[in-house]
């Protein structure tokens, strides 16, 4: 497979009590890794015309990335989060109408040479991403691999099965794949025509199944000291991406990405 990776959605700043706030956003920071891995992704978001805004394009030219993906809003704000801790246990308020709700497909650059598409269903949340999307499926043809979100109220059943219907690939958690079919991988590949989903169990690893009935199972990661899961998931992707690029096969993307995730 040839091309650099296209991701797509939003881009935001989680923020903290204390102050405090961090680049985020799980499209963001797939590209920000593909980029450390030498595939020149190109991002394609939206941003306020603001400070937070002005921070993400500072942080990606000093990064190397091309911002030509990054669209700019004069009427909405950058993303936020906002993060709190209730019985030592973080919940998350994500911002409503913020910029990346408005990615217009007007607004999308060049589209010459894509590879793989990569998004999420959160960035879906609203009618002018999706549009957008739309264009990129068509302008681009390429492979999609979704990244199941379900972050309540942002998503319902039958957006996500037309997500999943377009799609080549689904990434998504044990608890996801539970929630949307308790019948287990394969009545959900059969229903969804995907080729592969993956799967990731936490400490238990990740495993692969495929539309044939055939799987890989990266087995448990090598214990290690935890210090902070936050991005592991996006790590992962990003390996795989990367992989599925490069044409590797599946058991050495799931080897790699689960060291890469795990460290």
């Amino acid at each position: 497979m040839t091309g650099r990776p296209v991701v797509f959605g939003e881009v935001l700043f989680d923020r903290f009590p204390d102050g405090s706030a961090v680049l985020g956003g799980a499209p963001f920071n797939v590209a920000w890794n593909l980029q450390a891995l030498g595939a020149d992704p190109l991002l394609i978001s939206r941003a306020g015309d603001d400070g937070l805004g002005q921070n993400i394009l500072d942080a990606m030219t000093a990064w190397g990335m091309d911002t030509s993906g990054m669209q700019r809003d004069l009427d909405h704000a950058t993303g936020t989060v906002e993060v709190t801790l209730q019985d030592g246990e973080p919940r998350f308020v994500i911002a409503a109408d913020r910029a990346w709700d408005h990615i217009a497909a007007e607004d999308l650059p060049d589209l010459s040479g894509g590879g793989i598409l990569y998004h999420g269903s959160l960035a879906l949340r609203t009618a002018p991403p999706r549009r957008a999307l739309e264009r990129l499926r068509r302008d681009t043809g390429a492979p999609v691999l979704l990244d199941v979100n379900l972050r309540p109220p942002w998503w319902d059943g039958e957006s996500l099965g037309r997500l999943l219907l377009d799609a080549c690939w689904a990434k998504l958690n044990r608890d996801e794949l539970d929630q949307l079919e308790p019948g287990g991988p394969g009545p959900f590949l059969r229903r969804h025509g995907l080729e592969s989903i993956i799967v990731t169990r936490g400490g238990d690893g990740a495993v692969v199944h495929h539309r044939d009935g055939s799987r890989e199972d990266a087995g448990r990661p090598a214990p290690a000291a935890v210090v902070d899961t936050v991005g592991a998931g996006d790590a992962f992707t990003s390996v795989v991406i990367l992989g599925l690029t490069r044409g590797r096969a599946w058991p050495d993307i799931l080897e790699r990405a689960q060291a890469f995730a795990s460290a």
